[in-house]
């Protein structure tokens, strides 16, 4: 998918990041992207991690967060932009601070947007034993399992304390003949993952086609047969029972998933999920018990969660 876009963006403070973001998923948005000085600045320091970045790259030098929302350029802009205001004010009178709340655009080429960023993503470590590595960079492995990966303008480069924690709590989990579900693949980072640890098969859905391809693209760089990318909804597009399903995506969007989730795991099976801010951690929690999952783990860092709830 190439050609312009118009990117849309609201400076705003690091702990607003996920209400912010949920205004745009709130429209018909073709993607998100979320710049958190805390990525860069809370990152413990040292190899295969953000001591490579300055912070110059960010914006807002660190002081500020932002996130950007990509549209078509036939979109109702002045729509768009009225809505978005409107959210933020909701959200400021809520007694969250907002920081600046303020709402610009411009068009952008999407060639531009999805390559000049990836002079700062190099070989990351996450999990205790597996590498992502950006396809063009080189990175001779040392007994550690290697994700190829080029996430394009789907979410998910492995840098980002969620992902961190799904990986871990994979490892800990997938077995030989354990199936995996990954809802809202993204690049397919946690499928790819799931898969390499050694699932029997792996199923990643997204309802973003622009992450289904992008997904499907890395799966191929990995040379992988036990793993199926599908564009949908988990509950229309997939058949069968997992042993285990995964979710890094947001704590509004989880606690609806938890409502039919159960269905597609086997008696036992685990749910682990992530996306979840602490002040969302009772909201999702008290969700999964009352739709019969035991929170077996919770993970946390920084200011994140990934719960581990057994069905």
């Amino acid at each position: 998918m190439n050609g312009t876009w118009i990117e849309v963006k609201v400076v705003t403070k690091p702990d607003a990041l996920e209400m912010v973001q949920g205004i745009f998923y709130g429209l018909d948005v073709k993607g998100v992207a979320i710049e958190d000085p805390r990525d860069i600045l809370e990152r413990e320091q040292g190899p295969l991690t953000w001591d490579f970045a300055d912070i110059n790259i960010l914006e807002h030098g660190g002081k500020a967060a932002v996130v950007k929302g990509y549209f078509s350029v036939e979109d109702d802009m002045e729509e768009i932009l009225e809505y978005i205001k409107v959210k933020l004010i909701e959200i400021k009178d809520m007694g969250v601070d907002i920081g600046e709340g303020t709402v610009e655009y411009i068009k952008v080429n999407e060639e531009d947007w999805a390559n000049n960023w990836k002079k700062y993503y190099k070989p990351t470590k996450i999990g205790k034993n597996i590498i992502v590595k950006p396809i063009w960079e080189e990175y001779e492995a040392n007994g550690e399992m290697i994700i190829e990966l080029d996430p394009g303008m789907a979410f998910g480069t492995g840098t980002h304390e969620t992902t961190r924690m799904c990986v871990e709590a994979l490892e800990e989990n997938v077995k030989g003949d354990t199936t995996v579900f990954d809802i809202g693949t993204g690049s397919g980072i946690l499928a790819i993952a799931a898969a390499k640890l050694g699932a029997k098969k792996v199923i990643g859905v997204d309802l973003d086609p622009v992450a289904v391809d992008s997904a499907k693209e890395n799966v191929s760089f990995n040379d992988l047969n036990n793993i199926e990318i599908l564009y949908g909804n988990l509950m229309d597009v997939v058949t069968g029972k997992a042993d285990l399903v995964v979710a890094n995506i947001i704590a509004e969007i989880i606690v609806v998933l938890a409502e039919d989730v159960k269905n597609f795991l086997v008696p036992g099976g685990l749910f682990i999920t992530s996306g979840i801010i602490r002040e969302r951690r009772e909201l999702v929690e008290t969700k999964l018990k009352e739709k019969g999952f035991k929170i077996k783990e919770v993970k946390e860092q920084g200011e994140w969660l990934c719960i581990i709830a057994e069905a």
